[in-house]
């Protein structure tokens, strides 16, 4: 169904076209129009199907612009979560000019009270910094008419029912509630019958996940080594065009620009680029004037980008269906593709929680030397030489290169023209990305299927995986296991297969 279908304002439906969607999800289909009659909803779907619009077209729809009271609570588990939501938010209701505002902990609390006396329209933020705000009485509910209770589950797992509970009962017993949840535990079932008024229950299945054209592999390493792994594996295996997932705005515009700075195309998007500017940088993209797009979940979320063979997670998700909705962008219409997950050492609990929802294991990757990057950028090198020969047009050149020869030797001419078109990675500008906060490595919920929780006590057997990831790269095999007896290389070997799944 599309989005013109489902009866939403004019102004909504603009900024959804100019964001690049026309078809609704199946849980946006199915919830939308039971939203907008005013019925209280409980959505359940994994992350990354459209949830944020699902709850937020509706909000947006229903809120009164001209009344300059907070309408609208949206209650989130992480402030990563909460920020995302606020950015799409704004997103979705900047030409109804409606006023979104994010609280959440680890931030100054003053800046979020100086926002909060700017009267927003809806409140997005996370229940501690809520019921700070609330007991402050820098955050008033009495007006609330819709209150959004998102990854609920996920709320429930970090122990915030009581919190949750607390702020509910400060909003309007008269109000719509949307609740969504990727499971529906017993808790869940007694917020909906407690909190809420006949809800209508939407299930969307998960989609099934089997083998396909990807093939993923992990690097692990600290993180102030990743940026110049990344940029030697880009070296060596020479992608034709790639996707870099950042988890924050400010990690993808410092890789934006260290990548720019290290020679190659690349730009971000993020959720503060103007529309104008983002759509800019996606239209260059995808005409191959960049290659290589830098870019947050929700920024590239719902985008349709053809031809991508590499995505590398700089930052590995913070849920296991974000990975499997990053690497979706290679592998499509038949097409091998390449995904390369960073993982440090305290991660690896996220990195097996993974693998058990797709069911198949990475492989791990060595990081190339700078010898080894090298070698690839001549190769790169001598490929654009070839095919600039192809093209010809060099008659009016021979004249000066007839010169040229007799004054240096045609080994020095093509070195120079091959140092020239190549880069040479002791040479690189040196790049410093500010380090992250690491992910929790014992994250409830998250780790729930793993009992090894976030450490690496869990012995991996695999063997070691080569920088061009088989057939889908240019040049040489670039496998690194010399034993090929061992019985790591053999199930590399024999379970090649096992590691690509089907992207959604």
């Amino acid at each position: 169904m599309k989005f013109r279908e489902l009866g939403l304002a004019q102004e909504l439906l603009t900024a959804v076209e100019r964001s690049g969607f026309e078809e609704a999800t199946p849980i946006q289909e199915e919830t939308i129009p039971l939203a907008l009659e005013g019925k209280d909803v409980i959505g359940q779907a994994q992350t990354g199907t459209g949830k944020t619009a699902a709850f937020g077209l509706p909000m947006l729809n229903k809120i009164d612009t001209q009344n300059r009271s907070l309408q609208g609570l949206v209650i989130a588990p992480t402030r990563e979560l909460a920020i995302q939501t606020q950015e799409e938010l704004y997103r979705l209701g900047r030409d109804k000019k409606i006023r979104v505002q994010a609280v959440y902990g680890g931030a100054d609390i003053g800046r979020q009270i100086r926002g909060l006396k700017e009267n927003p329209h809806i409140v997005v933020g996370t229940p501690g910094r809520l019921l700070d705000h609330i007991n402050r009485r820098t955050l008033k509910l009495e007006t609330v008419e819709t209150l959004v209770l998102d990854e609920a589950d996920e709320m429930l797992n970090m122990g915030f029912l009581e919190d949750i509970e607390k702020i509910i009962s400060k909003v309007p017993s008269e109000r719509q509630t949307l609740l969504f949840s990727a499971t529906m535990p017993a808790a869940i079932k007694n917020i909906g019958v407690k909190f809420m008024n006949d809800p209508h229950h939407v299930k969307i299945k998960a989609k099934e996940m089997t083998a396909d054209l990807i093939d993923q592999y992990y690097v692990r390493s600290k993180d102030f080594e990743k940026f110049d792994i990344m940029t030697r594996l880009l070296d060596v295996q020479t992608p034709e065009l790639t996707i870099v997932f950042g988890r924050t705005k400010r990690r993808v515009d410092e890789l934006a620009r260290g990548l720019e700075a290290r020679g190659y195309k690349a730009e971000g998007i993020h959720g503060d680029l103007s529309q104008q500017k983002r759509m800019s940088v996606l239209r260059s993209f995808k005409g191959g004037n960049l290659d290589i797009l830098v870019a947050t979940d929700v920024a590239a979320r719902g985008l349709d980008i053809s031809g991508v063979t590499h995505v590398y997670n700089y930052d590995i998700p913070q849920d296991p269906e974000s990975y499997v909705h990053r690497i979706g962008r290679t592998g499509r219409a038949g097409k091998g593709g390449m995904s390369v997950t960073f993982v440090t050492p305290n991660e690896m609990g996220y990195l097996h929680v993974i693998e058990e929802l797709t069911k198949k294991r990475m492989t791990p990757l060595r990081p190339p030397s700078e010898t080894e990057a090298f070698k690839g950028q001549l190769g790169a090198a001598i490929e654009t030489v070839e095919t600039k020969l192809e093209e010809n047009g060099l008659e009016k050149y021979l004249a000066s290169a007839e010169n040229l020869l007799e004054k240096y030797s045609a080994e020095d001419l093509a070195a120079l023209l091959l140092k020239t078109v190549s880069k040479d990675p002791t040479d690189a500008v040196p790049v410093k990305i500010t380090p992250e906060r690491p992910l929790p490595s014992n994250k409830k919920g998250f780790n729930k299927n793993n009992r090894q929780g976030g450490g690496n006590s869990r012995k991996r057997k695999d063997g070691n995986g080569s920088y061009r990831g088989g057939k889908n790269n240019k040049g040489g095999s670039g496998g690194y296991n010399k034993n090929k007896n061992s019985s790591s290389s053999k199930r590399t070997n024999d379970k090649k297969r096992g590691f690509v799944i089907r992207g959604n």
